[in-house]
């Protein structure tokens, strides 16, 4: 086989080019974004998780490579990003297209296409395979698809690269055992080979799983605060039940999995999908919720001015730099809305100005706050936490054990 060409660098594409690197396969990583490309050659990363440095340097000792260019090779990874369309909530397969049909431009006949991004059930069917027709290619012939959806979450990426099972999708199933030889030079967990079909559904409906929990305890905790209950002793009680596991509730759920995959069902299901709307309509509507118990809590506490507020965490969980989604941009988008852009904010993740107001040490932001809105439970608040003693706050993850007067979600 030759050279492994993964089409794009971002938070998926580039540890899994420098994982394979890392193991003894030769790969070029290829990404569009030119001032990326450049600042992988110049030997820094684009973006911070444990671990990633490390590999990162075992990935360019042995050889891995960064262009903008796609290569002339029989083995492409592609894992471009997937949004979904805000009107229709379908996908837009726009990104994949464009990198299947550059492929199939500079492709070898027999290439394996692998596709790692999150994609929808029928994407290949209905987007990829009639571009591979257009292009004059012979499906299972000249051209190999297969779909590998990737399964692992920011702040543990190098682990559960390495430890996680794999699911292959491929009609041919001669394929899918060579793509899964590929993972298995460095994945220990299983990697069971199905049809494309199957893994494109197996994706989405595994994030769809965790909103729908998700949305059950947000929703808890909408009720319980209207019963003036606590909802984290409720779920403490109730978890003791040897058969249930209610997951922790939060300002709304960020990332580009768990906020974005269920949206594809609701899109191309309309007709059948209610559950997993339902729960999409809860989670996203807690940044509304917590909007709204800013403003009480304000009101109690006689705080006249949002000036004096301040918002603890940008991004959508803690200890990553990724603000994909993240419930504090809603909350800020709200905010907008209703021209409050006097809040401060402040995350010790994030070194470049990304909003209005963004202070760059913990220290002077607390300084000019009141109210401490804590947004994302990264390490730094839970160590230095005793330095909120003369606070409000309004704690949206339940970590807070110092304050003036702490409210919870």
């Amino acid at each position: 086989m030759g050279v492994l060409n993964v089409i794009g660098l971002g938070y998926i594409g580039l540890p899994t080019a420098m994982m394979f690197a890392a193991h003894g396969i030769e790969v070029v990583g290829t990404d569009y974004n030119k001032k990326l490309v450049d600042t992988l050659n110049n030997g820094k990363l684009t973006f911070e998780e444990e671990g990633l440095e490390e590999l990162f340097n075992k990935a360019v000792s042995e050889g891995i490579k960064f262009t903008t260019e796609y290569m002339k090779t029989d083995r492409y990874i592609i894992t471009v990003p997937t949004p979904y369309l805000s009107d229709t909530k379908k996908i837009d397969p726009v990104y994949v297209v464009k990198a299947v049909e550059t492929v199939l431009d500079h492709c070898e006949k027999g290439a394996i296409v692998v596709i790692e991004s999150t994609i929808s059930p029928g994407t290949i069917e209905k987007f990829v395979k009639p571009i591979v027709k257009e292009k004059g290619f012979t499906l299972g012939e000249d051209i190999h698809l297969a779909h590998a959806p990737e399964r692992i979450i920011p702040g543990r990426m190098v682990v559960e690269l390495e430890n996680n099972s794999r699911t292959i999708g491929a009609d041919e199933r001669e394929v899918g055992e060579e793509i899964k030889s590929w993972y298995q030079s460095f994945c220990k967990g299983e990697i069971v080979v199905t049809d494309i079909k199957t893994a494109e559904m197996s994706k989405v409906v595994e994030n769809t799983f965790r909103d729908i929990n998700i949305a059950f305890a947000n929703e808890l905790a909408k009720m319980c605060h209207r019963e003036g209950m606590d909802v984290y002793e409720l779920i403490r009680i109730a978890n003791k039940h040897p058969r249930v596991n209610i997951l922790q509730p939060g300002p709304g759920v960020g990332g580009h999995c768990i906020s974005v995959d269920p949206w594809f069902l609701v899109g191309d299901y309309p007709d059948i999908v209610n559950v997993v709307l339902g729960a999409r309509e809860v989670n996203d509507s807690m940044p509304q919720f917590v909007f709204d118990r800013i403003h009480e809590i304000m009101r109690e506490n006689n705080i006249k001015d949002f000036s004096k507020v301040g918002l603890y965490g940008l991004t959508y969980k803690e200890n990553v730099d990724d603000m994909r989604e993240s419930p504090t941009e809603q909350l800020l988008h709200i905010m907008y809305k209703y021209n409050i852009d006097n809040v401060k904010i402040y995350d010790p993740w994030i070194k470049d100005d990304k909003v209005a107001n963004q202070y760059h040490d913990l220290q002077s932001f607390l300084e000019e706050a009141e109210l401490v809105i804590v947004l994302v439970g990264h390490s730094e608040i839970r160590e230095k936490q005793e330095l909120l003693s003369d606070k409000i706050v309004y704690d949206t993850r339940n970590i807070i054990r110092y304050g003036k007067k702490i409210y919870k979600l």
